[in-house]
């Protein structure tokens, strides 16, 4: 008997979850979703999920991207699926499209980059109150322009070691692709896109960008711990609720299993590349 490939786009709020990974008596996006599957296909026993980037208690996902493995011969209609989830999920989960993978397809290792947004609420923004589970609130106005000026310097392949936290074994090398702060109506929105992330890192950074644009810090301070390339206490790491995992993106489909493999590859910094 062969095993099938799924992908899943599934949506959360992540208020009530503590985090996307199965816990024993905790409440997790995986472990919910997984036994719904079960029951409704009538597995004897869950199918695990593999997901794009597994979120932290309380942050949020409007297109998180899995992966799952059934037998190939479990009759599965995807859209009939999709109804049936959607009725006994709860009102913060959602399974909003269900396909075939292609070959090579992992929604992990995979991925190309993974697009989060942090929305903060400064005191020139009108607050919200609907939108208080989806934005962390800060005292001072931020300086929108300083912290873009910033940004771009920590733009590119770098170890960002300062802020992540040190987990053995892991690579902290990281490719950052994209930090852009802009402000709107109700959020000052902070876009991180990156081929992967480490533990904390997106709060992290944006810790640190607003340390800067409250005026409590200087593009110094940052450049030097970020060329540390160590943890650094003096990062503040923002309140999960503000997180948002938005898009994760994806090669086509005839680089899909390339893609993966060279994920699977540890990274490091050449020695003389240096942080450009």
């Amino acid at each position: 008997m062969g095993l099938m490939r799924w992908r899943l786009d599934i949506s959360y709020d992540g208020t009530a979850f503590s985090g996307w990974a199965a816990q024993p008596g905790r409440r997790t996006v995986q472990g919910e979703l997984e036994g719904w599957l079960a029951r409704i296909l009538r597995l004897a026993e869950p199918a695990p999920l593999t997901c794009a980037g597994r979120t932290d208690a309380g942050v949020h996902a409007r297109d998180q991207v899995a992966h799952l493995d059934l037998p190939d011969d479990l009759p599965v209609d995807a859209n009939d699926l999709i109804r049936r989830l959607a009725r006994v999920l709860p009102d913060d989960l959602a399974v909003r499209r269900i396909a075939a993978a292609p070959d090579g397809f992992d929604a992990r290792f995979s991925a190309i980059w993974r697009r989060y947004v942090y929305r903060l609420a400064d005191s020139l923004c009108e607050p919200d109150p609907l939108l208080r589970n989806q934005i962390a609130a800060v005292r001072t106005p931020l300086d929108i322009q300083a912290m873009n000026t910033v940004a771009a310097g920590l733009l590119g392949l770098h170890d960002f070691a300062a802020f992540c936290r040190p987990r053995a074994g892991a690579t902290t090398v990281r490719t950052l692709l994209e930090l852009a702060v802009a402000r709107g109506q109700n959020a000052v929105e902070v876009t991180v896109r990156a081929d992967a992330f480490c533990h904390s890192m997106v709060r992290s950074l944006v810790g640190a960008l607003v340390a800067v644009g409250s005026g409590r810090r200087d593009q110094a301070w940052l450049e030097s711990i970020a060329a540390a390339a160590v943890r650094d206490p003096s990062v503040t790491v923002l309140p999960a609720r503000g997180l948002t995992l938005e898009e994760v993106g994806y090669p086509p489909d005839r680089q899909l299993g390339e893609r993966a493999e060279q994920a699977r590859t540890r990274r490091e910094l050449a020695v003389d590349a240096g942080r450009a």
